[in-house]
């Protein structure tokens, strides 16, 4: 089974229910809303799509919102775009119309930042295609000399290399947007260009507030993880606050390869990937990791290597973007993704870990798990069965590389929901609240897997749990079964150890 999770974001290419079953059906485990387009109208009704789709064909597939965050783009120009040369000199001005643009100066959507640059600055525009030279701030306007010229048109990105710009994370659009994904009942909450810490704390209140306020279906998305987009340079300075507030952080390398520098871009990933998975967060690596699949419908082979080195370093998801939001192959870009995916975790090195273990452990719930992965790597294990309430003993689980697959039965739909994401681990339906003891726990789960035909008579699998079933205990046991042994109906305990 693929280990690695894969994100697909929905757009006009895959709006309609039969391409949206196709993703589900080739392999997508979460489906990104991304707020930066659209009307709210789309976004609920994508998600319901989704949500039903899945329902019906036995999966469980997460719902993501990405808040569009503080995006610097320039205005729109008299005839929708420009040649910048070489050389010349050319004005980023905020007091100038909205479509007032030619070959001299455009409007920005940004009024501060002539306040933000100097002269001696670099300007980046539309995801590093034109690069600009700050030569002097007078007033509102910014001059500039171009060192790399190019085809500029409307509402293109401005970022500024080495970052630095002060815009705050959460925009007033974003705030509205916090509130439509409380109302979806989103499963993740992105959060576009933080730079520290209170950022994330900011988004995970608005959002509980928000849902609070919520009626109908959406009252419970208050309790969205929070993913951290990493592409600001300055969050790379306080990269530990920042994973420390996320329950997730994406590596958004389009904005952050403008700032940083595309060249810097490889080692931050494998090191971003590793900080985040010592962290016990999740992490996704997302942005033209199969682009060219928005108009091909096979990959080049340095996409299948982008895809297959991430997959490689720990990543627990890979994304997709334009190529099944917008481009002409949304199922095949995930099929394709899928089987990338599956060949890496092949691999030896995808499956050997340190994780932890110089370290002691903070809570007993993390020591069964970490305990269990251990067991289960070192024995012919076939499965494990995490009963759990929050999912946080498989989430821990999943820091461990292994090809052993985690099934997470939990009777919470918030709680599966999440575990979409973590690499490895598969989000299973369990009725905990008509059981009585610790042993109708264990015997159920098994049947459930059992029954799935995940497992078979002979098979080995471990099982954690708590003591008090249903009761929101913290996991404090693990058990071996051998399958054959536990379902016989005249043994009790036969092949059990604990």
């Amino acid at each position: 089974m693929r280990r690695t999770k894969i994100l697909a974001t929905l757009g006009p290419s895959s709006d309609s229910p039969r391409i949206i079953e196709g993703l589900i059906k080739v392999g997508v485990d979460v489906v990104r809303l991304n707020f930066s387009h659209g009307e709210p109208e789309d976004h609920i009704r994508r998600a319901r799509t989704v949500r039903r789709i899945a329902a019906r064909l036995g999966r469980y597939v997460g719902v993501l919102g990405d808040l569009q965050g503080p995006k610097i783009r320039v205005e729109r120009f008299r005839e929708g775009r420009v040649q910048l040369r070489n050389g010349q000199r050319f004005t980023l001005d905020s007091s100038l119309g909205r479509r007032a643009g030619n070959a001299d100066r455009v409007g920005v959507t940004y009024a501060p930042l002539a306040g933000d640059v100097s002269p001696g600055d670099t300007l980046v525009l539309d995801d590093g295609r034109i690069v600009l030279e700050v030569l002097e701030v007078e007033g509102t306007a910014v001059h500039t000399r171009v060192a790399v010229g190019g085809v500029l048109s409307d509402n293109k990105g401005i970022n500024l290399r080495g970052g630095g710009l002060s815009a705050p994370a959460i925009t007033d659009k974003d705030r509205r947007d916090i509130e439509l994904a409380a109302q979806i009942g989103v499963d993740f909450l992105a959060v576009s260009f933080p730079r520290r810490a209170d950022d994330l704390h900011l988004a995970r209140s608005l959002l509980r507030e928000a849902a609070r306020k919520a009626t109908g279906d959406g009252a419970a998305g208050g309790e969205a993880s929070i993913v951290a987009k990493v592409e600001r340079a300055e969050a790379l300075e306080l990269i530990d606050e920042i994973v420390e507030a996320s329950d997730a952080i994406m590596v958004a390398r389009g904005d952050l390869g403008v700032e940083i520098g595309d060249a810097e871009l490889p080692a931050v990933q494998k090191e971003l990937i590793s900080r985040a998975r010592e962290a016990n967060r999740a992490v996704i690596t997302a942005t033209q990791m199969m682009e060219s699949m928005i108009d091909n419908p096979i990959p080049t082979r340095a996409e299948v290597f982008d895809v297959a080195n991430a997959v490689m370093d720990g990543t627990d998801a890979v994304m997709l973007s334009a190529e099944s939001a917008a481009g002409h192959y949304p199922v095949q870009a995930v099929r394709a993704m899928a089987e990338i995916c599956e060949k890496a975790e092949q691999h030896p090195r995808a499956r050997r870990s340190k994780h932890r273990i110089d370290q002691q452990f903070e809570s007993l719930d993390e020591a069964v798990a970490m305990a269990t992965m251990y067991t289960a790597n070192h024995l012919d294990v076939k499965a494990i069965a995490a009963l759990t309430e929050s999912g946080r003993t498989p989430m821990w689980m999943s820091r461990i590389s292994s090809g052993i697959p985690i099934y997470a039965l939990s009777s919470h739909e918030r709680t599966r929901a999440r575990l979409t994401m973590y690499r490895g681990v598969y989000p299973v339906a369990y009725d905990s609240t008509r059981l009585t003891n610790s042993s109708e726990a264990n015997r159920t789960a098994v049947e459930i897997l059992a029954g799935q035909a995940i497992v078979d008579e002979g098979d080995l699998v471990v099982i954690t749990k708590g003591d008090v079933v249903g009761a929101g205990s913290h996991t404090n046991s693990m058990k071996i079964v051998r399958v054959g042994d536990w379902l016989s109906p005249n043994s009790e305990a036969g092949g059990e150890a604990e």
